[in-house]
């Protein structure tokens, strides 16, 4: 695959950005993209290494030196055709995925790995330039209905998997817009929004039918639902967000992060003015919490002009290279620094929030922290313990909570009267994707909990295939095993 001799001749090379200073002046994404001779190149770098381990690291199984070795041989609509054989959405992954194959790469042993994502990005950027994805509407239509709850990756994957199997699919999503949280959760600088309206537009035109700002459990009942549909697919995600059980979590100025960068989403969409938004504009911001989320934060943060940024990790600062005890090809906790992180921010580790401090009306003016030690023991829990006299306070305006999210809501589960595990995820396996009730099915993070979107896609293709195998008696869409991958 590739040039056999690639990974010897090329060093990888990434896209580059703007300069900090010009991008956060706007929501535009910012990559600088590699010119085609160079693209060819770090395609050519793919080695012939026999057992693509990069295969394994991908949830969704991309034939990833099946599209180098294209790409390197300037092939890029067959290129274009092996990466939508396995991928609905490689516009998102491209752009959002933190590559998971490239931690398996074989040349990453001792090299930097092939530059996959990037690859992939431009794989299906170019397919788009071309006009070679247009829409696709199944020859021979059955009679069954199926509605998917949640738009996001996992239900647009679901969706258009079914709509391909013949079955007549309407999503529906409680936002405004298509989306989910690649709309209302993810900023513009990291993906803009034309990008899923392009690909909703080629959905619809296939024959899905796409109701939004219908809240099902709320606005519709769910028992409608079952009455009108032959199956139902709950993709709506992990939504219930992860608080701080401390003195003034309930001050003006403590927010949760998927508020702050919703209303921002929707600022920049045109849905809202800016003086009616969640702003840090002049204040002095902290985030809680070291993900992506956290860093999504950071540089919206920067480009509303904030007057300080200051980022809290509760975990130990990670190392810079893979850790010992994360061999390769698994995923490793390194230490991470995104684009955001580079716009300006202090970041501060093995921190831990005690108190928000509040003024006589009720508003923020700062928190309490201590800094904290993990203690690890042989086959226990790792153990939190607070480091004596470490206290300090820390003058802000604005906290902003990336904590992640504890689960699903229980209203559907409620409704529908199914069981959720201790997690409060609704309960289904990778087996059938089915729920304890016949004919309802449950897919990506509202079943797996919190995770990312390479592994919600891929869970809305392996539900689509049971759920066709239910209403029709078998299936003939693809199906993976991913019960031996390396959970992310």
């Amino acid at each position: 695959m590739g040039k056999t001799t690639g990974f010897l001749e090329f060093k990888r090379q990434d896209e580059t950005y703007q300069a900090p200073r010009s991008r956060i002046k706007n929501y535009k994404e910012f990559t600088i993209p590699l010119k085609e001779s160079k693209l060819k190149d770090q395609g050519a770098r793919c080695m012939d290494c026999g057992i693509p381990f990069c295969h394994s690291g991908c949830p969704l199984g991309n034939l990833i030196p099946d599209f180098n070795d294209k790409v390197y041989k300037g092939k890029w609509k067959e290129a274009a055709e092996i990466l939508h054989s396995t991928n609905n959405f490689p516009e998102f992954t491209g752009r959002l995925c933190p590559a998971p194959c490239e931690e398996a790469c074989v040349l990453g042993i001792n090299e930097d790995p092939v530059s996959i994502e990037n690859i992939e990005k431009n794989i299906v950027e170019t397919a788009f330039t071309e006009g070679w994805i247009t829409a696709k509407p199944p020859k021979i239509r059955t009679d069954k209905k199926v509605a998917i709850i949640g738009s996001g990756p996992a239900g647009l994957a679901a969706a258009q998997q079914l709509n391909r199997a013949g079955h007549n699919v309407t999503v529906f999503e409680r936002d405004q817009k298509v989306g989910g949280l690649l709309r209302y959760g993810i900023p513009d600088f990291k993906m803009e929004k034309n990008v899923i309206d392009r690909r909703v537009k080629v959905l619809t035109e296939e024959g899905i039918t796409f109701k939004t700002n219908v809240h099902v459990g709320k606005t519709i009942a769910a028992s409608q639902l079952k009455l009108e549909f032959d199956a139902i697919v709950l993709c709506g995600g992990a939504t219930v967000k992860r608080n701080i059980p401390i003195p003034g979590a309930d001050l003006k100025g403590v927010h949760q992060a998927m508020d702050f960068l919703k209303s921002n989403n929707q600022y920049v969409d045109g849905l809202a003015n800016f003086e009616d938004i969640l702003s840090a504009n002049d204040k002095k911001v902290i985030v809680i919490g070291g993900g992506d989320t956290g860093s999504d934060c950071i540089g919206t943060s920067n480009r509303h002009e904030a007057k300080s940024v200051v980022n809290f990790e509760i975990l130990s600062k990670p190392s810079e290279g893979r850790p010992a005890n994360q061999p390769w090809p698994y995923w490793p906790m390194k230490l991470k620094t995104t684009s955001s992180h580079q716009e300006g921010v202090e970041r501060f580790f093995s921190l831990s929030t005690k108190e928000f401090i509040g003024d006589d009306k009720g508003q923020l003016k700062a928190l309490k922290t201590v800094e904290v030690e993990w203690v690890f023991k042989q086959g226990e829990r790792p153990e939190l313990k607070e480091v004596l006299n470490s206290e300090k306070i820390w003058d802000c305006d604005l906290v902003l909570l990336a904590l992640g999210f504890t689960g699903a809501e229980k209203t559907l589960a409620d409704q529908f009267g199914l069981d959720m595990d201790f997690r409060t995820n609704i309960k289904a396996t990778t087996k059938d994707y089915l729920t304890n009730v016949p004919g309802i099915f449950a897919a990506g993070d509202m079943r797996r909990g919190q995770s990312l979107i390479v592994w919600a896609i891929s869970e809305g293709r392996q539900a689509a295939h049971h759920v066709d195998s239910y209403l029709m008696g078998s299936s003939l869409l693809p199906l993976k095993d991913d019960s031996d991958l390396p959970r992310v």
